[in-house]
């Protein structure tokens, strides 16, 4: 039994293309229904980017103004000065407009900045342990294990009491507890790629180990370490929110979702508008980039989704 290629007009139904066989017309389905999710949860993080961006320029935050007169208000007020507050206002009279897209703004800035000092750490440490093995792996990997015995809200909560609040802080603290995971990742791609044909024979060539490292190993873990750091880009914006909460994250005069929820705390039954605004964006960041992380995966690793 022979399988014909598909015609033209077949092909344009299905999505191929003119003499592709049954398998490569199912495969190129696969992969555009792989970017279409990938593209349906790229446009709420690319919404969230934008928004964090543009978003405190068009509406700036003033930390020191208090408007008593003002405060409490529910979403739609018009205020003393004319200007409607769209989402209400908080204890002391503040727009809660300004407060969200100024946390929208801590909270990529701490998350991006995380990831990225999280990543370089995770690097240097993954690829000589992967590499070498030894000693030096063993001393790496056992300090992560140490590490890893320790939650990482908890460890994250000693550092912060001992640095103090700051937004500098908060990316410090949550740096050092998020390395282990790319240092991990990392290693094990390198242990997949040292004994590799490619690198055996850049090595019979008399490619020393820096080359080795930079030309042909340190590339080939760009790919599991993007899909590691955006899956890790949400778990880092819960973590700083966490610490706000518990008043050990971003100062007041940069207000993080989390401090924003902690301040309308006391006024759930009165103000609902203040804790709950900034939870729910919380909530629908963190789910759209941790779907978005997933299908980030799918993509880059096709072969790893199950049939």
């Amino acid at each position: 039994m022979t399988i014909e290629a598909p015609t033209a007009a077949t092909a344009r139904r299905t999505g191929g293309r003119p003499g592709d066989t049954a398998w490569q017309t199912a495969q190129r389905l696969r992969q555009r229904r792989r970017i279409r999710r990938l593209a349906a949860w790229g446009v709420p993080v690319a919404l969230f980017v934008v928004i964090a961006v543009v978003g405190p320029i068009l509406v700036p935050y003033d930390p020191v103004t208090v408007r008593l007169a003002d405060r409490i208000r529910p979403p739609g007020t018009v205020l003393h000065d004319g200007t409607r507050a769209w989402l209400g206002t908080d204890q002391v009279g503040k727009d809660l407009v300004a407060q969200v897209l100024q946390g929208a703004r801590i909270s990529l800035l701490v998350g991006v900045a995380t990831v990225a000092v999280a990543g370089l750490l995770g690097l240097a440490a993954g690829v000589p342990a992967g590499y070498f093995g030894g000693a030096i792996d063993g001393l790496l990997m056992r300090f992560a294990d140490l590490q890893l015995a320790f939650p990482s809200l908890l460890l994250a909560i000693l550092i912060a009491a001992v640095l103090g609040r700051s937004v500098t802080n908060v990316i410090i603290t949550l740096s050092v507890t998020r390395w282990v995971t790319f240092a991990r990742v990392t290693r094990a791609t390198t242990l997949a790629m040292r004994e590799r044909e490619f690198v055996t024979a850049a090595r019979a060539t008399g490619a020393g180990t820096r080359r080795i490292m930079s030309r042909h190993i340190i590339p080939l873990t760009v790919t599991p370490l993007v899909v590691v750091a955006t899956v890790e880009l949400g778990l880092v914006i819960l973590a700083e929110a966490s610490l706000s909460f518990l008043g050990l994250g971003t100062p007041p005069d940069h207000p993080s979702w989390g401090l924003i929820i902690a301040n309308g705390r006391n006024y759930l039954s009165t103000a609902w508008w203040i804790s709950t605004i900034p939870g729910v964006a919380l909530s629908v960041v963190i789910l759209a980039v941790g779907l978005f992380g997933d299908q980030l995966n799918d993509y880059l690793n096709p072969k790893a989704v199950s049939k």
